[in-house]
């Protein structure tokens, strides 16, 4: 993989798990309810998952959903569902001091596991392999998935640092209500593009 290919890629990494999907919403709403340093574990998990779910689809998934559609479509089927549920957890979230007693952020290994029912992970992920590792060689995957496990970190810390910018917000009960549930629906409607069978 020459220079011009490589800087494509980090590119390519960085712009994908930058922008808006449920990995970042969820960390906004992290680092709102429990802070910047308690959400580290979460953001850790999501690198390493991401990576991870890079690596195993590169040598060996994407051949398996090539071969039998009908998984790829089930797992579609099961992340929707687990991220519907998922949002309505997020909407009616407890109060933020009652939360701070009885709620905790995900961690690490939950963070990690849930690249794997999260449609965009899997839409980033065989898409890379796709464009930037199409002859499937363990060497090229396991550049595709550095590639992410470098530029990922950064680039999703942003979104759980604006979620404590807005903390001092949120101490209000009726504002973090509405926050809640805003992060909720905007989670929902980051399905759409596999809703409308483009992810």
């Amino acid at each position: 993989m020459g220079f011009s290919v490589l800087a494509a890629l980090l590119g390519f990494a960085f712009v994908t798990t930058v922008t808006p999907g449920p990995n970042n919403l969820m960390l906004m709403a992290s680092g709102a309810n429990f802070g910047f340093r308690r959400t580290v574990p979460h953001m850790i998990g999501i690198v390493v998952g991401l990576a991870v779910l890079t690596l195993l689809a590169g040598v060996g998934l994407m051949a398996l959903f090539e071969a039998f559609p009908v998984v790829r479509t089930v797992l579609q089927v099961l992340s929707v569902g687990y991220l519907v549920w998922l949002a309505w957890k997020v909407a009616t979230a407890a109060p933020l001091k009652q939360a701070a007693s009885t709620s905790h952020p995900m961690t690490f290994l939950q963070a990690a596991a849930f690249q794997w029912v999260n449609p965009k992970a899997w839409a980033i992920g065989l898409s890379a392999i796709t464009i930037y590792a199409p002859d499937r060689s363990l060497l090229s995957v396991l550049l595709v998935a550095a590639a992410f496990a470098v530029v990922c970190f950064p680039a999703i810390s942003v979104w759980a640092w604006l979620g404590t910018i807005v903390r001092q917000w949120l101490s209000s009960a009726k504002r973090r209500r509405i926050f809640n549930i805003a992060m909720a629906t905007l989670l929902v409607v980051s399905l759409c593009p596999v809703l409308l069978g483009h992810g």
